[in-house]
């Protein structure tokens, strides 16, 4: 297995991913492909106390960075050729890697992944789908910002994808799919969410998807869904809220835990428990985001991702990249197609 890193994307690179990417390589036993100037690359290598390239390490130059200023993200792809987030997805579609991570911007990522390694045939838009912790291990959620305007057809094709990445890469046999609403009645939403609840209980009948209805933003976490569909715009404004109520929870969890004597001697009582807790629910731990509907693994790594989330990236590529998640999303979107229900 290879991974092709961006060494050049997000908040704290390069030091941070190249350190991220020499730990996933110790872990995985795997192959790596740094991309990006290559001085850089080696200067971060020789502070990491490295004489010469680790082995399985390997660089691929690339003179340009796309950064935070470059706001235009397709157009930022055409002119940044030889940045390094560009050539990571073109060794991708040349078949150089089994899968690229990057911690750069996400719109350029997305456009880049669209425009360079392509989408899956038949998918009318990728998208973004994080994994989510629940009550009973994780749930997906898509689209989770890439898409904010959205028909039915699209998020049809969402549910496809979903169900099929939640069987492949996190093993739940026929995932429970659900619509996010704000109500459990059919009736409920705007015409997007009646029209696609329709596509939704039809496929269902169909013995095609296990569609259980619409789930509120509450019903998230509680682990009784695996699959959440949403346009981009309400997904995101859901990842957003849940991110913000972690940081929350996690902040005064510090407070009441170090307030005195005795609230430090119950932290220590309960240190597995909360160490558990935040790992849950730490960005880092979970790794990134993968593109699906594109048709090799791209994960999209937090853009203030340091060594620890960068490994965890990786590793979810990794994990990826050994399924047939791609396979399977493509029957699913090609089935669609036959049977005209787009």
């Amino acid at each position: 297995m290879k991974i092709i890193v961006d060494a050049m994307g997000g908040d704290n690179a390069p030091m941070e991913v190249v350190k991220g990417a020499i730990d996933a390589v110790e872990q995985l036993k795997t192959d790596i492909i740094l991309v990006g100037r290559g001085e850089d690359i080696l200067r971060c290598i020789g502070k990491l106390g490295y004489d010469t390239l680790p082995d399985h390490v390997e660089i691929a130059n690339a003179s340009e960075v796309i950064s935070a200023d470059d706001m235009q993200a397709a157009s930022v792809m055409r002119s940044k050729r030889d940045s390094s987030m560009s050539v990571a997805l073109t060794l991708l579609k040349d078949g150089a890697g089994d899968a690229a991570v990057s911690a750069g911007s996400t719109g350029a990522l997305l456009s880049g992944a669209t425009l360079i390694t392509k989408r899956i045939k038949g998918v009318r838009r990728a998208v973004l789908a994080p994994v989510l912790p629940s009550q009973k291990g994780g749930c997906v959620l898509l689209d989770a910002g890439a898409n904010s305007e959205c028909t039915s057809e699209y998020l049809l094709q969402f549910a496809y994808m979903g169900a099929r990445y939640a069987e492949e890469v996190l093993h739940i046999q026929n995932p429970k799919v659900g619509l996010l609403n704000i109500g459990a009645e059919s009736s409920k939403g705007t015409q997007l969410q009646k029209d696609t609840y329709t596509l939704l209980e039809r496929e269902s009948e169909e013995n095609r998807l296990n569609f259980i209805g619409n789930v509120e933003g509450r019903d998230i976490l509680n682990g009784d869904v695996d699959v959440i569909v949403s346009d981009g715009y309400s997904g995101n404004i859901a990842l957003k809220s849940m991110e913000g109520m972690a940081v929350y929870i996690t902040d005064n969890l510090k407070k009441m835990f170090y307030k005195n004597f005795k609230t430090k001697l119950g932290a220590l009582l309960l240190k597995s428990e909360i160490e558990g807790f935040k790992k849950r629910i730490d960005y880092s731990e979970v790794g990134g985001t993968m593109l699906l509907g594109i048709s090799k693994v791209v994960i999209k790594a937090h853009g203030s991702s340091n060594a620890r989330a960068i490994t965890s990236a990786i590793k979810q590529a990794y994990d990826a990249a050994g399924t047939h998640a791609i396979a399977k999303i493509a029957e699913s979107i090609a089935d669609i197609k036959i049977n005209e229900k787009i």
